[in-house]
This record gives structure tokens, sequence and C-alpha cells, in this order.
């Protein structure tokens, strides 16, 4: 069993920055695929981000490229979301998920969750 614990998210005015921390506990998570989701209200969650466990190949969503950069600390157990240039479009519950074999997994296909961080972006 994994356990995710999230932190990192606040309050931001458009244009900011914000940094997302996934804690696992539990069991390592070297030989996991990481990922961070999100759901906005009235939306259903999406996948932001999500990087292999060796070498770290990424992949993001179109509306997060070259904005967003998700990375992983092995031997820290945690997994970062790294957030700049932060719109109001942004402001979600985002949730660190871990998957044991696909690099491209979706939000059916997450084992195990984090209970979620809130991020607001203010106009």
């Amino acid at each position: 069993q994994v356990q995710l614990v999230e932190s990192g998210g606040g309050l931001v005015q458009a244009g900011g920055s914000l940094r997302l921390s996934c804690a696992a506990s539990g069991r390592t998570l070297s030989t996991y695929v990481m990922g961070w989701f999100r759901r906005a209200p009235g939306k259903e969650r999406e996948s932001v981000a999500t990087i292999s466990w060796w070498p770290g190949v990424t992949y993001y969503a179109d509306s997060v490229k070259d904005r967003f950069t998700i990375s992983r600390d092995n031997a820290k157990n945690t997994v970062y979301l790294q957030m700049n240039s932060l719109k109001p479009e942004d402001t979600a519950v985002y949730y660190c998920a871990a998957n044991r074999f696909n690099v491209r997994f979706t939000a059916d296909q997450a084992d195990y969750w984090g209970q979620g961080t809130q991020v607001a972006v203010s106009s």
C-alpha cells in the first residue's frame, strides 16, 4: 500500500508561481509512474503531467506545457510540480497519483491517490 500526501497549494495572483510536493510512504515510489491531476469546479479530473520512474520521461497536458515542470526525487520518495505563469484557469484541486506500469496513465488507471491540495489563482 502507498500513501500519498500533497502540500504546497494556496492562493496566488495570476503570473505567480507555486510548487506542489507529493510525499509517499508505505512503499518506495522509485518504480512507479507518478502523475499530477487536477479537478476544476464543475469539471472532470484531468491529467496535468506524468513522469516515468526511469529515466524520468515526462508528459504534459497542452494547457500547461512550458509553464509547469514535473520532477521526482526518488531518494526522498517525493514528486514535485513546479507551476509558473499561473492563470485563473489553473484554479483546481491538484492530486498526486501513482501507477505501476503506464507511463501516460489516466485517472481511471491510477493505483493510488493523494487527498488533494487546493490551488486558487486570482486575476
